[in-house]
């Protein structure tokens, strides 16, 4: 599901989860009238009430904010949405890594030997050889932040 921007969202995932503006209002400390200047595009959520949305809606800030930029795994290249970002232990949204690479606070590639290895394995096919998805991984991977400290 993608949407257009913030104020469409929210209303979206208020209205979908059953919720008038005054009682999502009461559920992340606000008024109602932040609420519906959330909703008209007037402002956004400050950065605390954000998580506390993206808690409650089980969705990323990313996607609460109308999906402002494509997000990408910083381990592996792969390009995410709610459905392939890790998360915390705590269940809040890592928004830098995809749940393949960073689970339960842990990253799972200790070198990126390991995690291209590993791609190559999964991701080459008659129509993606195992040698270009090798060499595509050598040009990615490095480029990453994760790899990159």
């Amino acid at each position: 599901m993608i949407y257009v921007d913030a104020k469409e969202t929210l209303y979206h995932l208020r209205t979908q989860k059953g919720l008038s503006q005054a009682e999502l209002a009461e559920k992340v400390f606000v008024t109602r009238q932040a609420v519906s200047r959330w909703e008209s595009g007037e402002t956004t959520p400050n950065t605390e009430t954000l998580k506390l949305l993206s808690a409650l809606f089980g969705v990323s800030i990313n996607t609460l904010l109308g999906l402002p930029r494509q997000l990408r795994c910083q381990c592996c290249g792969m390009p995410l949405d709610d459905s392939l970002t890790s998360r915390e232990p705590d269940g809040s949204f890592n928004e830098e890594y995809c749940k393949w690479c960073y689970a339960d606070g842990e990253f799972k590639y200790s070198s990126r030997e390991q995690l291209i290895d590993f791609c190559v394995e999964h991701m080459a096919s008659t129509d993606w050889p195992a040698e270009q998805v090798r060499a595509h991984m050598e040009a990615v991977v490095p480029e990453l932040r994760h790899w990159q400290r």
